[in-house]
């Protein structure tokens, strides 16, 4: 399982590529809301970890708010949501730990331009939005260090700038 969200009133979704890689079907459930969609695959981008879903609904959704990454500094206060081991909806709060890191991250592939985050990431939590706090979305939670495999204090959310540029692509 993991997490997405709504970037289109269409009902576009944007998550992680790993998120839905191996899936046969996959199933979006909107918080709040007891039905469940079935989710089409429009695209998806190995190198950046992402993923571009798209579900159909009988109303127009809300679409999240997109900040600019480029702005995001060391010490900034973020906020992630996600489902992580399934509780869905759960929000945690750090700081921005690096910025633009390009560390040697094992399972990044050759992107490596990520921010660092001190917000608890777990799994589940992939594909989640982090958020500043004016609740723009300035990344997508995408992986974290850990030896094991939970919540160490070190995560990794794709900068929202390349996020967007990636799904305009996928659209396109």
């Amino acid at each position: 399982s993991g997490t997405g969200f709504i970037v289109d009133k269409n009902g576009y979704i944007l998550t992680n590529h790993h998120v839905i890689e191996k899936a046969d079907r996959i199933k979006v459930k909107l918080n709040g809301e007891d039905a469940e969609y079935r989710a089409r695959v429009i695209g998806y981008d190995k190198e950046t970890d992402v993923a571009v879903l798209k579900i159909d609904t009988k109303q127009p959704l809300v679409p999240v708010e997109i900040g600019n990454s480029d702005g995001v500094q060391v010490g900034d206060w973020v906020i992630a949501i996600g489902s992580p081991f399934g509780l869905q909806a759960t929000v945690t709060a750090g700081i921005v730990s690096a910025e633009r890191t390009s560390r040697d991250l094992p399972g990044a592939g050759n992107f490596q331009n990520f921010l660092q985050t001190d917000a608890a990431i777990n799994p589940g939590n992939s594909g989640g939005p982090l958020l500043n706090i004016r609740g723009e979305v300035i990344g997508v939670n995408t992986m974290i260090a850990t030896r094991s495999g939970s919540y160490e204090g070190i995560g990794f959310a794709l900068p929202s700038n390349m996020a967007v540029k990636v799904y305009n692509d996928i659209i396109r």
